[in-house]
């Protein structure tokens, strides 16, 4: 006999001047304070700075419950407690917890009474317990001064470079009664595998008692049942399915997925407890022969377009399954195949991992350390070691997830940004890194790789982050160069790099109440959390477009400018194919309104970069690039070059043709070198056969690729309906005619339909619906038309768009503009 009883309603909370405030479980201190009109939106403005005080209170949860107890054993069952509490079941004290990223389990069956119960969980401030294990075990470094490495607590709830300091509390996953007698699965673990043809399903269970005497252990796959007899604690079952349909990434086959169900019954026939989950069957390893670094499923190697994933909120309870999917999807829509869960927030949930199932993303996930030294001393050891093991045991079912990550940065940070100083002799995590984490995955998930950390080259002895070898972060470019810098990198695996712009104007305008809205502003300065973030803006906008004049102009410019680079570099990485085999674009989604890398907004609407993003991460992709004759060899920088300069180099561009498809790709590529008037200059004209998974270099004739002036001509690619471009010196040294167009606005229902035809050439046109109406978005940006051509923008919106705002500035912008 089993039951459980969720415990999420009549909760109150207690704390600072707050009393017994009324409060939703799942959820947080914050959540309910801004429910109750208590504080202001943290998100708007600079209200964020008003509410520090909710992460150094204590906090009370109270609820009552009537029980009728009959069973043999209950427990409380706290699937997520955030961070540090000690709980009470009428007035009895029953455990502690101080890990956010694990569940807990009390026996409470000796303090429940029948009729009304009270439950109390208590809160300790967040910042008092870590600021005191912070001064008894000695400081360590962090990127940004918050103590977030002294508590197993999700760390960007501690402000980041991307995201506000809201440090949370409370009950932030389910909690209940589980009711139940003579045993319960306390743990499944199926190792799911596929080798020659035969599916494999390894069923590893682990009992809890609260009787002894014999229970049935059974399990089921497709028509296929196993079961075993069990005096003791553990069984093992074995399933195996001939010739399974198989599990493939996106874009690779379908995602075939089985049932998999576990039963316990008594002696005598009782179902005791039950579990189910969906597997899938595929092949899965990391290649790193030659220190490549390549993911292959079921044999075949796979170009990891992918994107970096934070929390997609600071509040975890405003995640729903819904929300995620539409990320997942916009994820989709762009070409992404592969997702890293970044180490300075969760462990994702079963919403997360279910969807990256069913829609075939890769899943990295990361351990949970970021940008910090840890300590090693207990009871942190302790905490992290249950906190991975119920995690990896959690997750390793999943067929999405391929790869397991150390930590971000740390080892990277423990070499180059000065924390070896400051340390000592004090400890810092690699025994985490290199003993700990490995030894945990090789036990529990021996068919899962695993990797010391992001960016590793593979080998302590060598430098954590060289592109040469495993895995790299890029973050010259932001920090102090031009993006066209990324052209002088050839790394194995690009783990994260990026550039920033803004969210959306309707965002913007949502979020920021300044009047007028300037790059300064108070509140963009506050929704700037990049140090010196707006000047690496300017920096990067000054050596490829024209000055902006206005904010419209410096909104649009910065998107663009962050498109562009993006693009840039996914592209790049992408004509190294088979030397580089993954780009994984810092990041996709933000927790909030912000100035970030992401390519879709804190509301999660889509900046002109997502767009780029499509296209750069095309299953086909034609790029010119520079290139020399000499074959290509891991590493990078190619150059030193001063900071903020641009990357020059001094070969020629040849195009490179890449093939992601599952399809040869045989056509024929016509390439003219072309004068502002959009007048041939000359023209060359080539076949290809790019085989699946494959990439060919075409070396252009000197009479194409050699410009006659470089302010008035630019190389333009077709080959079907795939175009590109080459231009030879930046925007800004281009004499751009004045913008002459034509337009012409249908509408229907919902959909409105754009059609620009240009009489000039038109460089980056993109239309912003949605400074018209927030709901409105466009299927396309940043499109450059000859002299003659039309481009068709199509806009789905929830209320109808004022057709003469619509054609005109700042909705309908291109550079010539300026």
């Amino acid at each position: 006999m089993t039951s459980y009883r969720p415990l999420h309603e009549g909760w109150t909370i207690s704390g600072a001047d707050v009393s017994d405030l009324p409060a939703s479980v799942p959820g947080c201190v914050h959540t309910a304070l801004l429910a109750a009109g208590r504080i202001e939106d943290p998100y708007l403005d600079a209200n964020e700075t008003k509410l520090t005080w909710i992460g150094r209170t204590d906090w009370d949860y109270r609820t009552s419950f009537d029980f009728d107890p009959s069973a043999p054993r209950v427990d409380l069952v706290c699937a997520g407690l955030d961070t540090v509490a000690s709980i009470e079941l009428n007035g009895s004290p029953i455990g502690e917890t101080a890990n956010q990223h694990r569940s807990y389990r009390f026996d409470v069956g000796p303090v429940l009474r029948p009729g009304t119960n009270d439950l109390k969980i208590k809160f300790k401030s967040a910042y008092a317990y870590a600021s005191e294990a912070q001064a008894k075990l000695g400081a360590r470094p962090d990127a940004y001064g918050e103590p977030f490495n002294f508590i197993r607590k999700q760390a960007c709830n501690f402000g980041w470079d991307w995201g506000p300091t809201l440090v949370t509390a409370g009950v932030w996953q389910p909690i209940g009664l589980h009711s139940w007698s003579v045993a319960r699965l306390a743990e499944v673990r199926p190792q799911v595998t596929v080798t020659d043809g035969v599916g494999r399903v390894e069923v590893r269970v682990r009992l809890e008692r609260a009787a002894a005497g014999p229970v049935t252990v059974s399990a089921s796959l497709g028509g296929r049942k196993a079961s075993a007899v069990v005096d003791g604690v553990e069984a093992l079952l074995i399933l195996t399915v001939d010739d399974p349909s198989l599990w493939w990434p996106r874009g690779y086959g379908a995602q075939a997925l089985y049932d998999l169900d576990v039963a316990l019954t008594s002696e005598d026939g009782e179902s005791l407890d039950s579990w189910g989950r969906r597997v899938g069957f595929r092949s899965v390893r990391i290649d790193t022969i030659g220190d490549a670094f390549t993911v292959v499923v079921n044999g075949v190697p796979v170009f990891a377009r992918g994107v970096n994933w934070i929390p997609d909120d600071v509040f975890a309870d405003r995640i729903t399954r819904t929300r995620l999917a539409s990320r997942f999807q916009q994820a989709a829509d762009a070409n992404v195949n592969f997702l890293r869960v970044w180490g300075g927030g969760r462990y994702e949930s079963e919403d997360f991992y279910e969807l990256a199932d069913e829609m075939g993303f890769l899943v990295q996930q990361d351990f949970l350390f970021a940008c910090a030294a840890y300590p090693e001393e207990e009871p942190y050891r302790s905490e992290i070691e249950a906190e991975a093991r119920e995690n990896v045991v959690r997750l390793s079912s999943h067929p999405s997830l391929v790869l397991w990550n150390g930590n971000n940065e740390n080892l990277w940070g423990h070499e180059d940004w000065n924390w070896k100083p400051a340390l000592g002799d004090l400890t810092w995590g690699a025994g985490y890194y290199y003993e700990l984490l490995p030894r945990i995955v090789a036990a529990l998930d021996p068919s899962r790789f695993y990797w010391p950390g992001s960016p590793y080259s593979g080998n302590p002895s060598r430098h954590p982050n060289d592109p040469a070898f495993g895995t790299t972060h890029i973050w010259d470019v932001w920090n102090t160069d031009d993006y066209t810098k990324y052209g002088a990198y050839r790394p194995r695996f690009v783990a994260e790099f990026g550039f920033q712009g803004p969210p959306t104007f309707s965002t913007l305008r949502r979020a920021i109440s300044d009047d007028p809205l300037a790059p300064d502003s108070p509140g963009m300065a506050h929704h700037q959390k990049a140090g010196d973030g707006d000047r690496k803006l300017s920096r990067g906008l000054a050596n490829h477009l024209p000055a902006p004049r206005d904010f419209d102009d410096w909104h649009y410019l910065t998107q663009l400018n962050q498109a562009r680079a993006v693009s840039h570099g996914v592209t790049h990485f992408r004509s190294l194919r088979p030397l580089c085999m993954g780009a994984v674009l810092w990041q996709l989604n933000d927790c909030w309104p912000v100035i970030s890398w992401a390519a879709v907004d804190g509301d999660g609407r889509k900046k002109p970069l997502w767009f780029a993003m499509r296209d750069a991460y095309a299953d086909r992709l034609l790029t010119l690039r520079p290139r020399s004759r000499e074959p290509l060899t891991p590493g990078g920088p190619l150059v030193d070059i001063a900071p903020g300069e641009r990357f020059i180099s001094g070969e020629d561009p040849a195009l490179i043709v890449v093939n992601d498809s599952r399809e040869p790709w045989v056509s024929a590529a016509v390439i003219t070198r072309r004068n502002l008037a959009g007048e041939i200059l000359a023209r060359f004209e080539s076949d290809f056969d790019v085989a699946p998974g494959g990439a060919v270099t075409v070396p252009l004739p000197s009479s194409v690729s050699g410009p006659g002036d470089p302010n008035t001509e630019f190389l333009m690619v077709e080959a079907g309906d795939q175009r590109t471009w080459w231009f030879f010196v930046p925007d800004k040294d281009i004499a751009w005619p004045a913008a002459d167009f034509t337009t012409h606005v249908s509408m229907r229902g919902e959909l409105t339909t754009l059609t620009v035809t240009a009489r000039t050439i038109l460089r980056s046109l993109t239309v912003f619906p949605d400074r018209l109406s927030p709901s409105a978005e466009p299927d396309r940006a940043d499109v450059t038309l000859l002299p003659g051509e039309s481009a068709v923008f199509t806009i789905r919106s929830a209320e109808p768009l004022d057709e003469k705002q619509l054609v005109s500035k700042p909705v309908l912008r291109c550079v010539n503009d300026l």
